[in-house]
């Protein structure tokens, strides 16, 4: 090789330095995203920094992490580190008691006092970091409990064995298989979440008596041992006997119970229970097994006797759902806060017990009707709803909540002041808020996160919106390739409500290109796919498809959360058929644009999403080519009553609805792909939903696909959740 030879290849490396350099640069940039990155359960799951045991020490805000407890000062962000792990465990070592290895759980009920409440196996220990002591319970039992329900005020301890329910270790109820007290009743739904509920000064024991002995039996096999076992659980299925709930309350001082006398309670529901202020009377709501008729009632506590005859009732075609107990004013013991979609959105009413003599009214509204036998007056209203109250303001006598007042993609912080009316936006207009009210009310610990804000953490004044900040979160995938978001509307099948979608682009996204899509749904209530959170709520398989080439497409049809109650009810007696028709009008969008092949949709979900995705495959086989449903309710039936007879009516009074959406009778109509995933351990959508559906597919000659999650119930958790997305994925690779 001569001179001049030597020159050009020289050259020729030098500028091939920086194009490699370039290219290696870019390679590291376009890093994706895994399964392992994105799914919860995966070895490195990304989520965005947070600020652990968050919670309020009267007006103090507390921050309990590894190894120390802070105090912030609410009105400058000042820290003061309370007491550390190693002086915690100094003294339960002492106690002869379990070390800690974190402090995220403990709680700070006593908001004048130095002293914690500690997350052990003996449940109830309580550390003096003043004192720098421990005491403990000696109380407890020795058998396996469940449901610890400790009062602060009293420190009485309630707790349930199999199913018998205990105070202070003593036996409370002594009842056969198929009676259970103390704990959770109507399958947690009107709100219903424990089944306990103690007076405020904690002397006085509330609880659930649930007897289901004429539920029939529900076998589910058991596959650990080596010869497989069945597992029997009570589950009332549509049309169906229903178990049947009375309220006790007990009495510690005394070891007596006595039980409200309620009625027959043959096909009645009971929740959302509240004590008076004073102890001495319990407040409830009864609904009737229709759903569509609720009772506002007082029992005396010691008699349990019902006081003032009805206080208040509410009535409507379709169903009323009472979701929260009444709230009590602190500055006034005579009047609560009731919250009802009786116009159309669930608002704020305020109500007086002093007048239950007040003229009984009988009014039409939102397609309802309702009578008071208490003075009403309606503290919020509008075409937005109430999400949360979070507590009051006694010195400003307000009402704090959160509520969509400002988007029903957000949700943002309000108070409205009782004695006048006057509504407040308190803190910033942006995005989801999650807030936590201080003891006085003065203060909130208000997290929030916008579609690209991934989590902020401050102190707010709910008075003049003075802020300290505790934490802005980084991205935590800060430097991945990430697909872009978009959020808009389109018509409803009605062709005139609003329905609002998330799409997902590649983030190598070249508009020349045909790509596939898919439809990830649920659609069912209480439920809402697009926010303006963080990514605007997309999930991380969302993400991972869209990375793989995929448009990633949602749209929260009518039947969802956060609407008002007509948007809601527009699919009553018919489940999955109106919003059928939505999802289609999102494909109709999706087919509209020229970067979509509309030959290749796919379409996934689970639960209710499970049976949108396989009402979609099987009534419009031409549009849907590949499917993956979890979980999916196949013939609601075969669903529980609570929830399965709210939104359907029984099968013996909706006969052609339940015929129209048994998706058994659909299965000849299969043309696509079609991948079923159930749960062996399902105990919320029984496992028969599945194995008939197959049945049906046999029967019809039609050729679905099959997954088995062992052990699992409604969902696929911890670290096989990856797996279940990789499954998934591949389904889609396959087909799509």
């Amino acid at each position: 090789m001569n001179a001049k030879e030597i020159s050009k290849s020289i050259l020729a490396l030098l500028m091939a330095v920086p194009a490699l350099f370039t290219t290696n640069v870019m390679a590291q940039e376009l890093k994706k995203p895994t399964l392992e990155d994105l799914i919860p359960g995966g070895e490195t799951y990304r989520t965005p920094e947070n600020l652990h045991g968050l919670q309020w020490w009267g007006d103090v805000c507390i921050i309990a992490d590894i190894d120390k407890v802070k105090a912030v000062n609410p009105q400058n962000g000042k820290e003061t580190v309370l007491f550390t792990r190693e002086t915690v465990n100094r003294a339960l070592k002492a106690a002869g008691l379990k070390e800690l290895s974190h402090l995220y759980n403990l709680k700070f009920p006593w908001a004048e006092n130095t002293e914690v409440l500690l997350p052990l196996p003996q449940r109830y220990a309580v550390y003096n970091w003043h004192m720098d002591s421990v005491t403990g319970r000696d109380d407890l039992p020795k058998e396996p409990a469940a449901n610890y329900d400790y009062n602060t005020a009293s420190h009485n301890l309630a707790y349930t064995v199999k199913n018998n329910l205990y105070v202070n270790g003593q036996r409370v109820t002594n009842e056969p298989e198929g009676i259970v007290c103390g704990q959770s009743v109507h399958r947690n739904e009107f709100g219903i979440s424990k089944g306990t509920f103690w007076s405020p000064s904690g002397d006085l024991l509330a609880f659930y008596r649930m007897n289901e002995s004429m539920v029939t039996p529900y076998p589910l096999v058991d596959i650990t041992s080596r010869i497989a076992v069945t597992d029997m659980i009570r589950y009332p299925m549509a049309g169906m006997l229903s178990h049947e709930v009375e309220v006790g309350i007990y009495n510690p001082a005394t070891q007596k119970t006595i039980y409200l006398n309620m009625g027959a309670p043959k096909d009645r529901y009971f929740t959302n229970i509240t004590w008076a202020p004073d102890g001495k009377s319990l407040y409830l709501i009864e609904l009737n097994r229709d759903q569509n008729h609720s009772v506002l009632r007082q029992y005396d506590a010691e008699t349990g006797e019902p006081i003032n005859g009805i206080l208040y009732e509410e009535k409507h075609p379709k169903y009323v759902e009472p979701q929260q107990p009444i709230l009590f004013l602190p500055w006034d013991s005579s009047k609560f806060i009731y919250q009802s979609q009786r116009d159309g959105y669930n608002h704020l009413y305020l109500m007086d017990t002093k007048n239950q003599m007040y003229p009984e009214t009988h009014s039409a509204s939102a397609g309802g009707t309702y009578r008071q036998g208490c003075k009403v007056k309606q503290l919020t209203q509008g075409d937005w709803l109430v999400q949360n109250v979070l507590g009051f303001n006694k010195k400003k006598k307000e009402v704090i909540f959160t509520a969509t007042k400002e988007s029903p993609l957000q949700s943002n912080i309000y108070k409205v002041n009782v004695n006048n009316g006057k509504l407040t936006a308190v803190g910033n207009n942006e995005g989801v808020h999650r807030p936590l009210l201080s003891a006085s009310g003065g203060y909130l610990i208000d997290r929030y996160s916008t579609p690209r804000i991934t989590r902020n953490i401050d102190i707010v004044s709910t008075q003049n919106d003075k802020v300290a900040n505790l934490l802005v979160a980084t991205n935590p995938y800060e430097g991945f390739e990430m697909p872009s978001i978009e959020v808009g509307t389109i018509k409803a099948a009605d062709g005139k409500t609003d329905l609002y979608y998330r799409l997902i682009k590649p983030a190598d996204f070249d508009p020349a290109k045909k790509y596939p899509a898919i439809v990830y749904v649920y659609g069912g209530p209480h439920a809402q796919m697009i926010t303006n959170g963080w990514m605007n709520n997309a999930r991380g398989w969302d993400i991972y498809m869209a990375n793989k080439g995929y448009i990633m497409f949602s749209l929260d049809n009518r039947g969802s959360s956060n609407r008002g109650l007509e948007f809601e009810n527009a699919t009553f007696r018919q489940l999955g058929i109106e919003e059928g028709k939505d999802q289609v009008k999102g494909v109709e969008f999706l087919k509209s644009q020229p970067y979509v092949d509309g030959e290749r949709i796919g379409v996934h979900g689970w639960s209710f999403g499970g049976h949108m995705t396989t009402a979609l495959m099987l009534r419009y086989p031409e549009i849907f080519k590949v499917g993956v449903a979890g979980g999916p309710v196949i013939d609601w039936g075969y669903y529980e009553i609570m929830y399965g007879e709210r939104y359907m009516d029984t099968p013996q009074a909706n006969l052609e609805g339940y015929k129209q959406t048994n998706l058994k009778n659909l299965a000849g109509n299969l043309k696509g792909h079609l991948l079923i995933i159930h749960d062996d351990h399902d105990d919320t959508c029984v496992p028969q939903h599945a194995l008939s559906f197959m049945k049906a597919c046999v029967d019809a000659r039609t050729y679905p696909d099959l997954f088995i999650y062992p052990t699992h119930k409604h969902n696929v958790l911890g670290r096989d959740r990856v797996h279940l997305h990789e499954k998934i994925t591949r389904y889609f690779e396959d087909y799509l």
